[in-house]
């Protein structure tokens, strides 16, 4: 072999060795071989072993969905449908502003003494007396209980006299009295006052009366007897003891197996507005004690005060009418007795 050969042979020799081992491992890294297979083996070993751990995650404890994004509701329970509500946002005061107040109670409706709040919205009450045990059966006179309720039984007030033993038991349905109203949170909003006074006609300068007072200490209006020589009457008096309306009653007022009305009427006595009935309790009931039921209606815009005078009005009449007297246990049958 020549020189010029033996010099082209070394120089592809070299060429070779330089560029074969670069484009081999070219080749090596586009094609699928034992290193990628590994790679892509680790890489699902490592997310079955992250699936896994989730999976006891959700197993082991409460699914709580996904995190809750401020400002957009809450996804629902599966199955039901997401109804979509408006979302609360908070606005940070601005400077210069006030900061942000507590929960604003609704407006007080004008004129209301408060306590009396719930009147205004109701045209009916449901008064029921509470049957003393020991009265029943010794005859033992006690402070008379009431409840006070609306139309659909729901006790909206209570009622509680506050008598001495001695004036319970000598005077009997002729005794003062003072009895206290409550509301379901034990507050006392109205006061009835009732002073020693005459009740038969043959003393018309001295007949009945009631002072209402809300809050207690305040009055806020009156009932008074009137007289009439057969039929129960009683005036409706504003704080002022300017008339209001009018209260009539039947001539002969007695148990006799039906509801008594006394109808609550305007001042010309042409129009009846209201009644207060003194409802029937059954044969057992109405014999053995002098627990009464009555029941007011009265119209809707009347003035709330005035609500609450009727309220005592009804308080009134269960006394002079339905209360049993102390020494002969038996009850009025009109104004004459």
């Amino acid at each position: 072999m020549n020189l010029p050969a033996l010099c082209f042979c070394v120089f592809v020799c070299t060429l070779i060795q330089l560029f074969l081992p670069r484009a081999w491992k070219h080749y090596l890294g586009k094609s699928p071989g034992r290193h990628q297979g590994e790679s892509k083996e680790n890489q699902l070993t490592a997310m079955d072993r992250q699936g896994g751990q989730n999976n006891f995650q959700y197993a082991s404890g409460t699914y709580q969905g996904p995190p809750q994004q401020y400002g957009y509701p809450s996804p629902g329970p599966v199955g039901f449908p997401n109804y979509q509500q408006p979302a609360a946002s908070f606005n940070p005061p601005q400077p210069g502003m006030p900061g942000l107040s507590q929960w604003v109670p609704p407006p007080q409706p004008m004129n209301c003494p408060p306590g009396l709040e719930y009147l205004t919205q109701i045209d009916q009450l449901v008064i029921h007396q509470q049957v003393e045990i020991l009265e029943a059966l010794i005859g033992f006179e006690t402070n008379n209980k009431y409840e006070i309720k609306n139309s659909l039984g729901q006790r909206v007030y209570f009622a509680v006299e506050e008598n001495d033993c001695c004036t319970r038991n000598c005077l009997g349905n002729l005794r003062p009295f003072v009895i206290k109203i409550l509301d379901n949170s034990g507050r006392e909003v109205i006061n009835f006052e009732r002073p020693f006074r005459c009740v038969s006609c043959c003393f018309p300068c001295c007949l009945q009366e009631l002072e209402i007072q809300s809050p207690p200490g305040v009055p806020i209006g009156y009932v008074t007897q009137n007289w009439h020589p057969f039929l129960p009457k009683f005036t409706v008096l504003n704080e002022h003891r300017q008339e209001v309306l009018k209260i009539t009653g039947p001539c002969i007022v007695c148990r006799c197996c039906s509801d008594i009305d006394f109808e609550i009427k305007s001042l010309n006595e042409e129009t009846t507005v209201g009644k207060i009935t003194k409802q029937w309790t059954g044969v057992i009931k109405e014999m053995f004690t002098d627990a009464d039921n009555f029941s007011i209606q009265f119209p809707l815009d009347l003035d709330v005060k005035m609500k609450a005078v009727m309220l005592g009005a009804c308080f009134l009449i269960d006394f002079m009418f339905f209360e049993r007297s102390g020494d002969s246990n038996t009850e009025r049958g009109g104004v004459w007795q």
